[in-house]
């Protein structure tokens, strides 16, 4: 049984971010809940289905949201779904995933209990990635799109470099300096770490 002090990874005297990282490629999975209601939602059903379930379980998960469809990122979709967890994705990688239930818009709102959950699609690392940001706290789940030291891959399928420069930069950079990114694999940044490095990203091609 997987401990709920050991996944505890961010709080506040509203909001829980518990985090587990699954697989051989060391996906992080964020587990979002509201400490008023005790409802939660879970960001990448990536790999390691039995330790999710789980803490499906533990922390009243509501639903799902995939950050984009790589392989990585949603290998446990199918074993999620049948657990009767209802799991969204963009419109542009849905036909990446083996089955989904809802289509992710951009900025729209996924109500969390008493929190709201802000969507950002920010093409690049794939054609339909997609961000979050927690409403009135300082955390963004950025997937693949970005990371410390750069812009997730884009040699891999549906990345455009380009597409994921301007996603960072017109849609991630807005936020203040202090806001904490969580990104889909490693260690979190800040807004306010990345963005002097960002013409050193362009120069280098990746």
């Amino acid at each position: 049984m997987t401990s709920l002090k050991d996944t505890l990874h961010w709080h506040d005297s509203d909001v829980e971010v518990h985090k587990i990282v699954v697989g051989d490629l060391d996906n992080n999975v964020f587990f979002v809940r509201c400490k008023h209601t005790g409802e939660s939602l879970m960001i990448d059903a990536a790999n390691e289905h039995e330790k999710l379930l789980e803490l499906c379980q533990a922390l009243d998960v509501r639903t799902v949201v995939e950050t984009h469809g790589h392989a990585d990122h949603i290998e446990a979709v199918p074993q999620v779904r049948d657990a009767g967890y209802r799991v969204g994705i963009t419109a542009a990688d849905a036909a990446r995933l083996p089955s989904y239930d809802y289509i992710l818009e951009d900025d729209e709102v996924i109500p969390i209990g008493r929190l709201s959950l802000r969507t950002i699609i920010t093409p690049g690392h794939t054609e339909g990635s997609i961000c979050f940001k927690l409403e009135n706290k300082p955390l963004l789940f950025s997937g693949d799109t970005l990371f410390p030291g750069g812009p997730g891959r884009t040699d891999l399928a549906g990345g455009n470099f380009n597409d994921v420069l301007t996603s960072i930069d017109t849609k991630l950079f807005p936020f203040p300096k202090q806001t904490i990114v969580l990104p889909g694999h490693g260690a979190e940044t800040t807004i306010g770490a990345e963005q002097p490095s960002f013409s050193k990203w362009v120069d280098r091609g990746w």
